[in-house]
């Protein structure tokens, strides 16, 4: 009775461990790598996207800071403090 315990023991630690390395060297392959890497491309995208977008609001806000500065005019009407219409706490409407 021991040993035939310890044969299916043996059998699934076996099991196991040979399903785990099938799945390791699919992560290895040409397919498998290119579906990890993928994901990791997309992530970075969204990255920076955001940050080509915050770069791009804030360039705006200093050049109508620059320009307010070199001509002397501040406040107008119809415009937010930092002078671009449609802002909504300190960040663009769309």
């Amino acid at each position: 009775m021991k040993r035939l315990f310890y044969l299916a023991v043996g059998a699934g630690a076996g099991i196991v461990a040979v399903r785990k390395a099938t799945r390791a060297a699919q992560k290895l392959t040409p397919s498998g790598l290119a579906g990890s890497a993928g994901g990791a491309v997309s992530g970075m995208t969204g990255a920076v996207r955001t940050f080509l977008d915050d770069v791009r609001f804030n360039m705006a806000v200093r050049e109508i800071e620059l320009t307010d500065a070199l001509t002397g005019e501040s406040g107008q009407s119809g415009e937010s403090a930092s002078g671009l219409p449609g802002e909504r706490n300190g960040r663009s409407a769309s």
